[in-house]
């Protein structure tokens, strides 16, 4: 009997994780063939808008199996007016290839939310499940406790460990439009994107007006750190304003400090190899500490900031010697924006206001205490700022 796995989803963009995983059901479960099968309308989330058409997800689908024995891309979902559920497509399926076994092809987030679909119980009747796990802190608990529910209520559940390229859809379309995305697309899709202006390759976001620059910006955050990065650049505004410094560089450093801060650690290392830039070790052995260096990268080659800005943003989580003043206020701003709520925070709040250098160096050994707690390293230029204003 043929085993055919069926690996739906939007594939905006495809990328080699969507490849790899495949390949390995493909390996692991025995399977004949797996159809990849681009949803017209997601059932489950919504399509940023700007997104590329269904033709041109597929279309792209097809550059990467070009190359990939058993990997086949379906249009079954995409001739189907309406939402992609996937009941419908399995039922398609089963008419179509009737004397075949068919394994649905999930990830763990969709497993464990698996009994929230549409007529699930149908599903299973005309499929197993092949799950992808890479056992995780508390996923494959989570994952084996469904699997022995699923399974006495007669489900047939298969696991794939998957331990390939771990990067999500979404952090690919924001190394999209960082310019660095190139070593997690199959071959051809990249250039199939540069050529249909796809994922903002190639809009042209240097010195934009502000109320151009901010959606744009909230775009590429996660929704959690919105209302930071907002409330950081207000604040950097009020202290220019206070300080007599520049408030135009201070809104923009403030709306852009944590432009970055969405892509995971190890692709920050892969930010800065793309931009060419040599990591010392503390940032090699602590990527997640790489955002404010990213960001001024991004800044400075994506968004055209000026000098000025470009190096508020970067030295806005460690300071450094020397600082500049609005290095301090970019600083203390995302220090004590009115999101922030811990010890000390009002304390620092009165200090920006009466001596911005006083709070920068309360917020620095504020860090230090808290890093040291935690039994972490405290960066070169942390020290080396608060050896600056010890002097």
């Amino acid at each position: 009997m043929e085993r055919i796995g069926i690996y739906g989803g939007t594939f905006n963009p495809p990328h080699i994780g969507h490849i790899q995983a495949a390949q390995q059901a493909l390996a692991s479960l025995k399977l004949d063939r797996i159809l990849l099968i681009p949803d017209r309308i997601a059932p489950h989330k919504e399509i940023p808008s700007g997104s590329p058409t269904p033709q041109q997800r597929m279309d792209m689908l097809h550059l990467a199996v070009k190359n990939c024995p058993g990997l086949e891309v379906s249009d079954i979902e995409l001739k189907r007016e309406g939402v992609s559920y996937t009941y419908l497509t399995v039922e398609e399926l089963k008419a179509q290839y009737p004397d075949a076994e068919l394994v649905l092809l999930m990830g763990t987030d969709m497993f464990l939310s698996f009994h929230t679909w549409r007529n699930p119980d149908q599903i299973l009747k005309n499929v197993s499940l092949g799950v992808f796990c890479r056992g995780e802190k508390g996923e494959a608990a989570a994952i084996a406790a469904r699997k022995e529910e699923m399974t006495a209520a007669g489900a047939r559940v298969e696991l794939v460990n998957n331990d390939v390229v771990n990067i999500s859809s979404t952090q690919m379309r924001r190394l999209l439009a960082f310019r660095c995305a190139g070593a997690f697309l199959p071959e051809g899709v990249l250039e199939y994107i540069r050529e249909n202006r796809l994922y903002d390759t190639r809009t042209d976001w240097k010195n934009l007006p502000m109320e151009e620059l901010e959606p744009i910006v909230i775009r590429l955050l996660n929704p959690n750190r919105v209302k930071h990065v907002l409330g950081c650049r207000d604040t950097a505004v009020d202290l220019a304003r206070h300080w007599g410094a520049d408030e135009t560089d201070a809104a923009r450093a403030g709306i852009l400090h944590d432009i970055t801060k969405a892509i995971d650690g190890p692709l920050q290392l892969t930010l800065c190899e793309a931009y060419g830039k040599i990591l010392s070790d503390f940032s090699r052995r602590y990527p997640k500490t790489l955002h404010a260096l990213t960001g001024s990268l991004v800044a400075q080659r994506i968004f055209g900031e000026n000098e000025a800005v470009v190096s508020a943003i970067e030295h806005h989580t460690t300071g450094k010697a020397d600082m500049n003043l609005l290095e301090k206020i970019i600083y203390v701003a995302d220090y004590m924006e009115p999101n922030r709520d811990f010890p000390g925070v009002e304390k620092l709040r009165e200090l920006a206001y009466s001596d911005i250098t006083a709070a920068l160096k309360l917020g620095l050994e504020m860090t230090l205490e808290h890093l040291n707690r935690q039994g972490n390293e405290v960066s070169p230029e942390s020290r080396e700022a608060l050896a600056w204003l010890n002097q």
